[in-house]
Order: C-alpha cells, then structure tokens, then sequence
C-alpha cells in the first residue's frame, strides 16, 4: 500500500502516541478494534477534515459538528476498564487513537477540538453536573456565546445540544477553562472562584499535552 504523506504524518503521530501511551495501554485488550491502527488512522483522518473543513463555519455550526463526531465515533468506556484506574484523564490523542472515553475524555476532547478550531477559550468551560436520576457525577462542555449567557451543554449522554435551562436533569456543580474556575450556587449563578491551575489534573493534563506536543517536534527535527 502506497501512503500519501497525510497518512505518513498520521503513522507518526500514531507511533509517537504509543510510545507515550504504553504503560496504559499494556493494561487493556489492544487487539480489539477501538485500537487498531486501522481504525485509529480513519479517526484521525475524520478529525482532521472536520478541522480543516469547518474552519470558517459558525460557532454553533462548529459546536455541532464537534459534538457530533466525538458522541458518534467514541464509545463509553469506564477508566477502570480501559486504563486500570479510577480516575484517568485522557489527552483528547489518547481518546482519539483509542475510540473511547468516559464522560472527561468526551468534554476534554471537545474542548480542544473547539479551541482548535478557533472558538475563544472565554467561551468555553469544562462543566462539572449531577445527574438527577442517577444521583452521579457527570461531566459536559458549556459554551457560553457572551458573558452571562446561559450556557449551552455539549453532552455524551444525548446527540443534541441543549441550553441548560432545557436540561432539568442536570445541576451545575462547578465549571473550568485553560485559566478560572467557576462554582454555581442552587440558583444557577457561575461565581469565580480561583484559577483553574488549582485542579492539579487538568494542570497534569495539559503538562502532558505540552510535552507530546514537544516531543513530536523534537523528533521532527531529528
């Protein structure tokens, strides 16, 4: 099979992913689908023609389609299952690559795709809720089109995105960006309340997505 220098560059960041995602990985069945080579390339060639694709669209165009591709092509899959642990965050490489997540991962991914895409970080928060029924923990993106916006809610559970007002089932605990954090009282008010470089895993996350980001150019390079 002849690859073209899109698919070239795709295997390197394939293999760059698995040298850092290893140790993760040695925990799980790799020779399911969700981490195939095959099936990883063909994600990561959606991806990237959503992003060069949709680079001039809307924000709500952009949310749509971000949403969409990440709930249509991801499966729920707990962090004990797939990472031998009970709490992992994922880089949104590591949930690409691998076909799934759970809630985090499907927020996280979003969140970046959306920043990638040129949606302003002010408008955008990663959002703790409670789910109603289930008495649980959940977590979805907010984007918010101007200060004091209700927010809209990007979530994995349901294909549709909803304002938060049409989303009886969930209550707002405490939301995050790249730089504040946020706590909502009973009544729905976002107070902020410090930066968000106090949760010490979104500040590892993005620690670690800086030093994928390093290595790959230093290979480059070499």
């Amino acid at each position: 099979m002849i690859l073209t220098n899109n698919k070239l560059t795709l295997l390197f960041l394939f293999f760059i992913y698995l040298l850092n995602a290893s140790n993760a990985l040695a925990s799980n069945d790799i020779t399911s689908p969700s981490y195939s080579n095959e099936a990883s390339l063909i994600r990561a060639e959606q991806w990237q023609a959503l992003i060069t694709g949709a680079a001039f669209d809307t924000d709500h165009q952009k949310l749509k389609q971000v949403n969409d591709f990440f709930n249509q092509n991801i499966s729920f899959v707990t962090d004990i299952n797939q990472w031998n642990t009970i709490d992992y965050w994922a880089t949104p490489e590591e949930t690409l690559m691998t076909g799934a997540g759970d809630c985090e991962d499907y927020s996280i991914a979003k969140y970046f795709a959306l920043l990638k895409l040129g949606i302003g970080a002010d408008k955008l928060r990663i959002t703790y809720v409670k789910v109603a029924k289930l008495e649980t923990a959940h977590m979805v993106l907010s984007y918010l089109a101007y200060p004091g916006a209700s927010p809209l809610f990007l979530d994995n559970l349901i294909p549709e995105i909803k304002p938060a007002s049409q989303r009886s089932d969930l209550t707002s605990l405490f939301s995050f960006n790249n730089n504040d954090l946020w706590i909502t009282s009973p009544q729905g008010i976002h107070k902020k309340i410090s930066q968000s470089s106090y949760l010490t895993k979104w500040d590892a996350l993005k620690s670690k997505m800086q030093a994928n980001r390093e290595s790959i150019l230093a290979k480059q390079r070499s």
